[in-house]
């Protein structure tokens, strides 16, 4: 991974995001909801300093807040809600998916026609629909995209669990007199983390995309908390006179997607022998 360009620009990236994330009130230069004087501070330049002498480096949106502060708001809130979700669409998928490559009969039949029959349901709908169902908040985004997102991970570690199961050593371990979670637990799970592992590193940005959409479509994390997607949806009717405001969270969203991908890919070609 240290030898790989995609890794250390992926990475770098990511760990600049995160630490931005969690010192943001530190560098933050106000509050991401103060307002003072509406009037004397809406849509000010990037670089520009207000009034009261405050700095504000990518601006000020339509109500005097200042855009960058709003910005690592947003990415603590993504961050968390991303890492979160991939966290628990990856311990689902691997549970399923591992349960069902080293079961047989109606266990496994039942847990892949779970698993297809999700897999085959249009994602961006149903994400909108469950989130129409309840109130909108952050931690109901966390379950939607982590109860949505575990299908493909359970359908990769269920691939990698059968073709472990048919190894030699797995019926030499059976012989011995090993049980079926002692197969699973040994055997099997440590040689499924390599795709599980992959699909988190690829799925993190893919959540955080997510949020994002479902913001801004007024069914994620609502205002006025901070979120990418909601500082997209009020400044796309200003994209002429302040695109600013739209355009810091929309390259952070572009960062985050294309620092995971790095990740993902010098990732899966770190972890995968056949590869090297």
């Amino acid at each position: 991974m240290l030898r790989d360009r995609r890794a250390l620009a992926g990475g770098v990236l990511l760990l600049a995001i995160v630490l931005l994330a969690a010192l943001a009130p530190l560098v933050s230069t106000v509050s991401p909801s103060a307002t003072v004087d509406v009037v004397a501070t809406r849509f000010l330049h990037p670089l520009s300093t207000d009034l009261n002498g405050i700095f504000h480096p990518l601006g000020t949106d339509r109500l005097g807040r200042d855009v960058w502060s709003r910005l690592l708001a947003g990415a603590r809130l993504s961050v968390t809600v991303g890492a979160l979700a991939v966290a628990l669409s990856t311990v689902i998928g691997v549970g399923v998916g591992a349960t069902a490559g080293a079961s047989r009969g109606w266990i496994r039949d039942g847990l892949l026609a779970v698993t297809d029959f999700t897999l085959a349901l249009p994602r961006v709908v149903l994400l909108l629909l469950l989130a129409t169902l309840w109130q909108p908040s952050a931690t109901l985004v966390v379950l939607v995209l982590g109860l949505t997102g575990w299908m493909s991970v359970a359908r990769l570690v269920y691939g990698e669990a059968r073709g472990v199961m048919a190894r030699p050593y797995v019926d030499s371990a059976r012989a011995l007199g090993s049980g079926r979670l002692r197969l699973v637990g040994r055997h099997v799970l440590p040689n499924v983390l390599t795709p599980a592992l992959v699909a988190a590193a690829l799925g993190f940005g893919n959540a955080i995309m997510l949020e994002a959409g479902l913001s801004f479509l007024g069914v994620g994390v609502q205002p006025p908390a901070a979120s990418w997607g909601t500082m997209i949806a009020s400044g796309r009717d200003t994209l002429v006179n302040a695109p600013w405001v739209a355009l810091a969270p929309g390259v952070a969203l572009v960062v985050v997607v294309v620092a995971s991908t790095l990740v993902g890919d010098a990732l899966q070609d770190a972890l995968d022998p056949r590869r090297s």
